[in-house]
């Protein structure tokens, strides 16, 4: 770690102990400016996975699952604190937390998810991020190849996507050196992610002004009350569940709080990071699409098919009275936002996953390279064209089957004193801490155990 990041860390640590008696709406203002690392993995969450699963929940389901991803976001969060308080605690590099501390196959299987995961997502990221640009550039300028189709069509999008691989690969190679480079790329995701939120929520009003919106219906699809028993319902559910908190986004967390340099004088500081920079603007963001799908689609005789891709929705939200304007271009502004952010994050969980297999520095030029793992993944727009958008789904689906492999580590080392020293939580709060991470680890096995008796038509 640099000295300039140490520095800043040190400082950051006297402001927090001096904050640490006040009130906390007098907390707010530093922690909001300080936070960083909960932006990230706001950023690597709401990509496509989300996009596609939130317009999926509101087309086909109307307002009756909207409960399903704070719920999902709720469990990713619980995970997230355990995580942030060890590695916050100790300054032991996740990966080596759990190889030492539980075992080092369990340590290599979630490294090796979480490069393999972050590498097949760039596959249906970097389409989308062509398509929503491609939506973009015909509703300003009118130029499109959509009826040109065919290879022309392939080679143009191929020539977006590299376009969104250059923007990443720069900002994931400039990230890897450290320091204001650290700071800018968070203050950057903090900008992207209030226009995401800032684009959904015009599609939602422009909805609301022409009646489509349903305010009590919405308000009580945040009540659990049933569980769809279909094939598609449940993937569903379990894709939402993949990509709250994905298994690559619990590996590069403890990474990007090593990055700053913090310690234990920011794990307060470090769990408020959690609920703005992740928690609210996931909930803002699926709520809104949702909500949006809902109001446009559901009940309505269009052909609502159970994988729907953002740009038939744009397409479609334009057809119901949004305007091409609201219905295309804002929320295509909105999606390109969220698959950009998420796709910066799976270089930079591609880079630490290999630094930490193979021993190499995260100042290292190898650590680099292993940033520009997903490259190949620019050759999924071939792909998109001819298997859709519905890959997102079933790739969500598999993330979700993968969480309880870091869940089960961490609450092993939530209570490894050999790990964590006198930070070890006692007592009741040991209790409540143990309680909490068990229920996630619960519901997430329930959650398996459902989806594989549907589909084997058990239930």
């Amino acid at each position: 770690m640099n000295e300039t990041i140490m520095t800043a860390a040190a400082k950051e640590a006297e402001q927090l102990e001096a904050l640490a008696q006040q009130p906390w709406l007098q907390r707010m203002p530093t922690y909001l400016r300080l936070s960083g690392p909960g932006w990230m993995q706001g950023a690597m969450t709401l990509g496509g996975g989300s996009a596609v699963t939130s317009l999926t929940i509101g087309a086909v389901y109307g307002y009756e699952l909207l409960w399903v991803q704070p719920l999902s976001m709720l469990i990713g969060c619980i995970m997230l604190f355990a995580l942030s308080y060890q590695t916050l605690s100790t300054g032991i590099a996740p990966f080596t937390a759990m190889r030492k501390f539980v075992h080092p196959g369990l340590a290599w299987a979630w490294a090796f998810a979480a490069l393999a995961s972050s590498i097949i997502w760039g596959f249906s990221h970097y389409p989308l991020s062509a398509g929503m640009l491609e939506e973009i550039i015909e509703v300003s300028v009118g130029f499109n190849l959509k009826e040109e189709g065919g290879l022309t069509r392939d080679l143009y999008l191929l020539a977006l996507a590299i376009l969104v691989w250059c923007l990443c690969a720069y900002t994931a190679w400039n990230y890897g050196g450290g320091g204001r480079a650290v700071k800018w790329f968070e203050n950057a995701i903090k900008l992207l992610s209030g226009m995401i939120i800032i684009s959904f929520a015009w599609v939602v009003v422009s909805a609301s002004m022409q009646g489509q919106i349903d305010w009590a219906a919405v308000a009580a699809g945040y009540i659990p009350r049933s569980l769809p028993t279909d094939a598609a319902g449940v993937t569903t559910i379990m894709a939402a569940l993949g990509t709250a908190v994905g298994i690559n986004m619990t590996f590069i967390y403890g990474y990007t709080l090593l990055h700053r340099g913090w310690g234990r004088a920011h794990r307060e500081l470090s769990r408020y990071d959690i609920v703005i920079g992740l928690v609210i603007p996931y909930i803002l963001v699926t709520g809104l699409i949702s909500i949006a799908a809902a109001g446009a689609f559901y009940s309505s005789d269009m052909n609502i098919q159970d994988k729907l891709s953002p740009a038939q929705a744009g397409l479609m939200f334009a057809d119901v009275g949004l305007g091409p304007v609201t219905g295309r271009l804002v929320f295509a502004f909105g999606v390109l936002g969220m698959a950009v952010g998420s796709l910066v994050m799976h270089m930079l969980c591609c880079g630490s996953a290999a630094a930490e297999m193979f021993g190499w520095s995260h100042n290292s030029r190898q650590y680099r390279l292993a940033l520009l793992l997903p490259t190949p993944a620019v050759l999924g727009v071939f792909v998109w064209s001819t298997m859709g958008a519905y890959v997102v789904l079933p790739t969500s689906a598999i993330a979700g089957f993968l969480l309880p492999v870091a869940y089960v580590g961490w609450l092993l080392l939530n209570n490894r004193r050999s790990y964590l020293g006198e930070d070890t939580p006692t007592g009741r709060r040991a209790l409540m801490f143990n309680m909490a991470m068990v229920l996630c680890i619960l519901v997430v096995l329930a959650s398996i155990s459902y989806s594989t008796s549907v589909k084997l038509g058990w239930i």
